[in-house]
């Protein structure tokens, strides 16, 4: 069993950029393939960026291409998302998962955090 927990998140202006981490614990986070995703009010979540579990292979959705980066440290047990040149279509809440089907991003399974709130205003 993993447990997520994200921060990081908060409010900032359009251009603007935040870090979010997301520390996981009780069990061997780093054997995942693991992302983030969002979901922004009335919307589905939807899928942001993925990580392998080594951490030489990302992907990212056409919509954060070129602004987000994805990494990780496992000696940290920790993900993050390093989100660039924010853009009000960016406010949303962030969650991570662990247990990722590579390719199949929003396919069952896994673990997910609790989310953590990112305002980006125009």
């Amino acid at each position: 069993q993993v447990q997520l927990v994200e921060s990081g998140g908060g409010l900032v202006q359009a251009g603007g950029s935040l870090r979010l981490s997301c520390a996981a614990s009780g069990g061997t986070f780093r054997s995942y393939n693991s992302g983030w995703f969002r979901q922004a009010p009335g919307t589905e979540r939807e899928f942001v960026a993925a990580i392998n579990w080594i951490g030489d292979s990302t992907y990212y959705a056409d919509s954060v291409k070129g602004r987000f980066t994805i990494s990780r440290d496992n000696a940290k047990n920790t993900m993050y998302l390093q989100m660039n040149v924010l853009e009000p279509e960016d406010t949303a809440v962030y969650y991570c998962k662990a247990g990722l089907q590579w390719g199949r991003w929003s396919g069952p399974g896994g673990y997910w955090g609790q989310g953590t709130q990112v305002t980006v205003s125009s």
